[in-house]
């Protein structure tokens, strides 16, 4: 009796020390994630892991779960996540959830999965719901097109069991089946053959609802080409733009059996996921049709508004506070599309496969003087975030933890300037200081705007606050955007100069040692996900981007430069000088052989414009069905060797260095105004 006693003891134990490890993990995650620190006391407010949208839990069931608890204020359950956040009216509340669901284990509702609940304090609730989005230019959703009993007509139509052997096309693909009508659309070269159209046009059926929809104004010629999919769950199509060579100006498309998220992204990042509801058209033209991709993310469940299921629902947006799960059941799609008999003439010609430019931009030179500087940087960097301000802003929301450690080491109260802000991911860390951004992008500043930041425009060589009225400053990834060594210098004096005596700054510039002391940096491990596609693109295109980190041969710099680094060799980076001083273009996710160069940023679509610092470029993705034009922006960077930014740092007389280290691959120092 005694030895069974000890032995449940002993699992007791197990247990309870799997679940603390647990914590700590959801504790890492949340910080990561949302810069959000677990605290060790009852507080009102809990997050909640494993049960997130991210992980299959629904907002019905984790409401259900903790009512039995208490009265709640709020429960916010933050999109693609595996966690929630939960406030309760009182602290004894909370501790009593607390208590009863830390390591518990609870099945999902709608997939018989088993989860274990890992709970954690935090001192307040408190998430930035996105700014409201509306439909794309174009775009156009029409609901209740056809009846249920015409629905039901249509799906029967199709005989996915026949006709396997028929010119009608019909095939199995990856992510769906599908069948052609009229014209087969040939997914090797994402077009169709004009010339050979398939016997039987579109099935009779279609007639009446084409009709009604030219009498509607809905489109204005008769379709010829019709692509029927149909989609299980969990299947979904590529992001893509259909071909403009191959198809007209209007496409629509209707929903049939079930409704479905279809997300529309635009060039510059910005992303509008759109409720297509049973029996319903969508119709693109315009912006929408040519510019935007769409595609349907390979899921079993959508997130959508909890108070909308089953009513009227077009754009999804992050509310926190009203999303759910919903489980999507088969759906097929008529996409009625009209063949194109001469060259697409649209006003999107970057991004146009009949208007395809065949020159490449020329690679921009070294700077010789003050003046090519601030050009290469105004055309390079400046020109570049204004672009890509949207979806650079997208990959930036994991704020990195040895910055987010000198933000909460800094007193209460401090004022802090945040120089080259960005999105601002930095300026609500700590709430007990007063944090200021700036940054040279005004689309960035405005998004900075939108989270309710305090942030202005301007110039890091040049920044409008008085002199010795900061308690410390920040400088994440900007220096290294300078195109010489003195305007390098001049920011890092402009910092020090915003500091008061006892202040102090942290740098992070990005290192020409992505490979330090036998470790890898993390840019360099996550290559080889990319590694197949990267070999299908030409060698200077990045298949993704990195983070806001770029070139310069320290024999093409000034005499300063070679008196202040004269105990750097060349050889300790590895950089090879240019023999006609053009900047290389870096391929992305490899190690670095010059410290000046430029760094491609790669996006999907095209952009409205074309710069000298943009190139379109045909990319294949993994799926032979998805080809699209790409533009890629590149960006001018000068990479740190090891010890060099300290020892621009020390020729200042005004500054001291009181740290310097190696972070992921980035050079870093804090330094202390005397």
């Amino acid at each position: 009796m005694e030895a069974k006693t000890s032995e449940d003891h002993l699992k007791v134990q197990k247990m309870k020390k799997k679940v603390l490890r647990k914590q700590v993990r959801a504790q890492h995650t949340l910080m990561r994630h949302e810069g959000i620190k677990c605290v060790s006391y009852v507080t009102q407010s809990l997050v909640v892991a494993n049960a997130g949208l991210g992980n299959g839990m629904s907002r019905q069931q984790l409401l259900r779960i903790l009512e039995e608890y208490g009265a709640m204020e709020t429960l916010l359950m933050p999109p693609n996540k595996p966690y929630s956040f939960v406030k309760y009216r009182t602290t004894e509340e909370a501790k009593k959830a607390f208590n009863a669901l830390n390591g518990k284990e609870v099945t999902l509702e709608d997939c018989d999965q088993n989860i274990v609940l890992y709970i954690n304090f935090v001192e307040k609730v408190s998430l930035q719901n996105a700014v409201p989005t509306s439909l794309p230019p174009g775009l156009v959703v029409i609901e209740k097109i056809i009846s249920p009993e015409e629905e039901r007509r249509m799906l029967e139509s199709i005989d996915w069991k026949a006709d396997e052997d028929t010119q009608n096309a019909q095939k199995t693909l990856k992510h769906r089946r599908v069948k052609h009508f009229g014209y087969e659309f040939r997914y090797d070269n994402n077009n169709v053959d004009k010339d050979k159209p398939l016997p039987g046009g579109l099935p009779e059926i279609c007639n009446p609802f084409l009709e009604k929809c030219l009498k509607q104004g809905y489109i204005k010629h008769k379709p010829d080409q019709l692509t029927v999919n149909q989609y299980e769950p969990g299947q979904g199509i590529p992001p893509h733009t259909d071909t403009h060579s191959a198809f007209e100006d209007e496409i629509i498309s209707l929903s049939l059996g079930a409704e479905i998220v279809m997300d529309f992204k635009h060039p510059d990042g910005h992303t509008v996921a759109i409720m297509l509801p049973r029996c319903s058209l969508l119709v693109m033209t315009g912006e929408s049709r040519y510019l935007w991709t769409h595609g349907i993310t390979p899921r079993k469940y959508d997130v959508v508004q909890a108070s909308e299921l089953g009513q009227k629902v077009r754009t999804i947006t992050a509310d926190v506070e009203d999303l759910t799960l919903n489980r999507r059941e088969t759906r097929t799609s008529f996409t009625f599309r009209k063949v194109r008999r001469s060259p697409c003439n649209c006003i999107y010609p970057s991004v146009c496969d009949s208007q395809k430019g065949q020159q490449r931009p020329v690679q921009p030179s070294f700077p010789q003087n003050e003046m090519e500087a601030s050009k290469l940087e105004q055309e390079y960097v400046h020109k570049v975030y204004e672009e890509i301000a949207t979806h650079f802003s997208s990959t930036r929301h994991s704020p990195w933890p040895r910055i987010v450690e000198f933000l909460r080491s800094l007193p209460t109260g401090s004022i802090v300037a945040d120089i080259g802000c960005g999105n601002g991911k930095y300026l609500g860390i700590n709430e007990d200081l007063y944090m200021v951004g700036c940054d040279r992008s005004k689309n960035l500043v405005d998004i900075c705007g939108e989270k309710h930041f305090q942030a202005f425009v301007c110039d890091a060589l040049s920044v409008p606050i008085r002199s010795g009225s900061c308690d410390a400053c920040i400088s994440i990834a900007v220096i290294h955007h300078f195109s010489t060594a003195e305007r390098r210098l001049a920011t890092i004096r402009e910092l020090a100069r915003l500091l008061r005596p006892g202040g102090t700054a942290l740098i992070y510039v990005w290192a020409m040692e992505q490979e330090y002391k036998n470790q890898k940096s993390k840019y360099l491990k996550e290559k080889n996900g990319s590694k197949n596609k990267d070999r299908e693109v030409n060698a200077d295109i990045a298949q993704r981007p990195f983070s806001d980190q770029g070139p310069d041969n320290s024999s093409q710099d000034s005499a300063w430069s070679d008196q202040l680094l004269n105990d750097l060799k060349d050889e300790s980076c590895g950089a090879k000088p240019a023999a006609d001083f053009r900047l290389p273009v870096h391929t992305n996710r490899t190690s670095f052989h010059s410290q000046d160069l430029l760094v491609p940023w790669h996006m999907k679509g095209g952009t409205k414009k074309k710069e000298e610092s943009v190139d379109t470029v045909m990319v294949r993705g993994g799926s032979k069905e998805l080809q699209e034009l790409s533009p890629v922006f590149r960006r001018y960077y000068h990479v740190f060797c090891e010890g060099e930014l300290e020892a621009v740092c020390r020729s200042l007389d005004c500054v001291r260095v009181q740290k310097s280290y190696y972070d992921q691959g980035n050079w870093c120092v804090i330094l202390e105004k005397l």
